[in-house]
């Protein structure tokens, strides 16, 4: 087993499923249990996680802390901020990873928080589904599209030499299904900022065609609508239903990224009300309980089949919840 000893906060879906692909590789990977649900639970115990020691939370925080040498924060862009600033007050001087997706001027604010610690600062993002061993065995990730999971890190001036933290960060990986590249430029937040224009376009049109058939189903014209769809845009009713999939089981995440998209947009003199707007359709598409330790509950499961097609129920449900404006 590696002596490196690696901290993960935390095993939601990506998070568990890049911390697997280091236990695969032998590393020890530490996690905080305490105050977690039963599906937090069971993902660290499938990808052989190690609980920190102590009492609580905040106990367990400051021994996974003392003990990690590298940390991978990896949690909804909410709280990407107050996870580092816990991390510092614990006095944590190791590598800091923040794989999240929030925007340049936030992971600039984390890279401060972290290096006034003592710590060091690599700025990650992470594009493709969690990796998964591709069938067979190899490492190359499954489901991901094509070249796998990417975790992408940001070299800055330095951290992409030879001796840098990216450098450290990308070794871990290496033989896995997570592949890392790193971006040798001289932007500290290139990596974040790569995320949120990556997502602005993934994310922010799902909620867009969303809207756009909400629209038509208000005004009466969804059926010619589909019919005109059929005709000059074929696939994009299967996207409905694909990104009403995404948005019950996930929009309660997606509205803080796309908060974050907004925010980028903003900072660089773009319009950021493409992606305000994407967010409160996300908000109103998430279903009641899901979360990290939730299950979409808009009248089926996320990946359900029903008489109206595959996954027609759900987007029925999730274009209901948009008119009538649920929050």
């Amino acid at each position: 087993m590696s002596d490196t000893l690696i901290g993960l906060l935390h095993p939601g879906e990506m998070g568990a499923a890049v911390a697997a692909c280091l236990t695969g590789r032998g590393y020890q990977v530490l996690w905080v249990p305490a105050g977690r649900g039963p599906a937090t639970q069971a993902r660290a115990a499938a990808a052989g996680l190690t609980a920190a020691a102590g009492p609580d939370a905040a106990g367990q925080a400051a021994d996974l802390a003392r003990r990690a040498d590298i940390i991978l924060s990896i949690c909804p862009p909410h709280a990407a901020l107050p996870t580092a600033r816990a991390v510092a007050a614990a006095g944590f001087t190791g590598i800091y990873v923040d794989a999240n997706a929030i925007s340049p001027a936030k992971a600039c604010d984390v890279q401060t928080v972290v290096q006034a610690a003592g710590g060091r600062y690599v700025d990650g993002g992470i594009i493709g589904s969690p990796p998964v061993p591709a069938r067979g065995g190899d490492g190359d990730a499954a489901g991901a599209g094509p070249g796998g999971t990417r975790l992408y890190l940001a070299g800055g001036p330095a951290g992409g030499k030879a001796a840098g933290p990216a450098t450290e960060v990308a070794a871990l990986f290496e033989g896995t299904c997570m592949n890392p590249e790193i971006l040798r430029n001289e932007r500290p937040a290139g990596a974040s900022a790569l995320k949120m224009a990556y997502a602005a376009w993934t994310k922010g049109s799902a909620a867009l065609v969303l809207a756009a058939r909400a629209l038509a189903r208000a005004e009466g014209v969804e059926d010619s609508l589909l019919v005109e769809w059929s005709l000059s845009q074929p696939g994009l009713e299967g996207r409905t239903q694909g990104a009403a999939r995404s948005a019950a089981a996930k929009g309660w995440r997606w509205v803080g990224e796309m908060e974050e998209i907004a925010a980028s947009m903003t900072a660089d003199g773009l319009p950021g009300g493409f992606h305000q707007a994407a967010a409160e359709v996300f908000r109103r598409a998430a279903s009641p309980g899901a979360g990290p330790d939730g299950a979409p509950s808009r009248g089926v499961r996320a990946g359900g089949t029903q008489a109206g097609g595959p996954d027609g129920a759900l987007a029925d449900a999730v274009l209901a919840a948009l008119l009538a404006g649920e929050a």
